[in-house]
């Protein structure tokens, strides 16, 4: 968790991510004097929160928040907005939903070996759950019940592992991998 005390560290943070708010603004609006103005006005947002005390789990998937908020806020005004909800992190580098994409791998390696192979290749390899029981040569009544008991297993080490802060439609906002988890720690610590 990071409390944002100081006006400097506003402006350093905005540097560091400056580019990924204007260039996700446009990618809403498709117009760059409206993408300039509205990341001139997420800028005031977040220097007007700074000293506030809060403390903010995520730092980055807290500003794109903002930016997407302000950015739908600008198109209702201006009767552009779209009646279905545009997602709110698409797959890109800012998205938190990406932050656990990458960590499912190493997560399902956690598992018991004869319910993460069935879940790695049912959920990440999309295989068919009747090809995933003709290749491990187990029942389909097997692999449906080893991949319904890995989704839980891995549920819970999701949940063992990280610090998840969801918005109230329980969208991801924020991970936050957890210090007494080793395994991913050094699984992170491995891309660095």
């Amino acid at each position: 968790m990071t409390k944002i005390n100081k006006y400097s560290e506003v402006s350093s943070l905005w540097l560091d991510y400056k580019n990924g708010l204007k260039f996700y603004i446009l990618k809403k609006v498709k117009d760059e004097e409206t993408a300039n103005d509205l990341s001139h006005e997420v800028l005031m947002k977040i220097y007007n929160s700074c000293c506030s005390g809060s403390e903010i789990m995520n730092v980055r998937s807290w500003m794109f928040q903002i930016a997407h908020n302000t950015t739908i806020d600008y198109l209702k005004k201006e009767n552009k907005f779209i009646h279905e909800v545009p997602e709110m992190f698409e797959k890109d580098e800012n998205n938190s939903y990406k932050e656990v994409e990458d960590l499912l791998k190493p997560l399902i390696e956690l598992l018991p070996e004869k319910y993460a192979i069935p879940l790695q290749l049912s959920d990440i390899e999309e295989l068919k759950q009747a090809e995933v029981s003709t290749k491990l040569n187990l029942s389909l009544t097997a692999t449906k019940s080893r991949i319904q008991r890995a989704r839980k297993l891995l549920k819970e080490k999701i949940i063992e592992c990280s610090i998840l802060e969801l918005d109230e439609k329980g969208n991801l906002l924020s991970l936050e991998i957890k210090q007494s988890c080793e395994p991913l720690q050094k699984h992170l610590s491995k891309k660095k």
